[in-house]
C-alpha cells in the first residue's frame, strides 16, 4: 500500500514538473518574465536616483554643519579676545590708580591688579 502511494506521488510529481517546465518555457511566460524584469530595472534606476539625491543632500547638510561650527568657534575666539582685552584694560586702570595715588607699585601690586 505504501509503495503504491509513493509511486503515485513520484509519478504525479514528475507530471507536474513536466507541465511546470512546459508552462515556464512558453512564449507567454517569457513575455511575462521580460515585463517583470523591465519593471525591476526601472525600480532599480529610481532607487539609484533617490540614493544619489540623498547622498548629495547629506553632503550639503555636512558642509552646512561644518560652516556653523566654524562660525561658532570664531565667535568664541572673538569673545575670548574681548574678555582678555577687558581684563587688560581693568589691570591698566588699577595700575594707573595705584601710580596716581603716589604709592610705590611693587610687583605684587601689579600682579593683584592683573588678577
Amino acid at each position: 500500500m505504501f509503495e503504491v502511494k509513493h509511486l503515485c506521488m513520484v509519478v504525479g510529481g514528475a507530471l507536474l514538473g513536466s507541465a511546470g517546465v512546459k508552462l515556464l518555457s512558453s512564449k507567454d511566460a517569457k513575455k511575462a518574465y521580460t515585463h517583470v524584469t523591465a519593471a525591476v530595472m526601472r525600480c532599480a534606476d529610481t532607487v539609484m536616483e533617490t540614493a544619489t539625491t540623498l547622498k548629495e543632500n547629506c553632503g550639503d547638510i555636512k558642509a552646512d554643519a561644518q560652516e556653523i561650527n566654524e562660525k561658532r568657534r570664531e565667535e568664541e575666539r572673538q569673545k575670548e579676545i574681548e574678555d582678555a582685552k577687558a581684563v587688560i584694560a581693568e589691570a591698566e586702570e588699577r595700575l594707573a590708580e595705584l601710580e596716581s595715588d603716589g604709592a610705590e607699585v611693587t610687583d605684587e601690586d601689579a600682579a593683584v591688579a592683573g588678577a
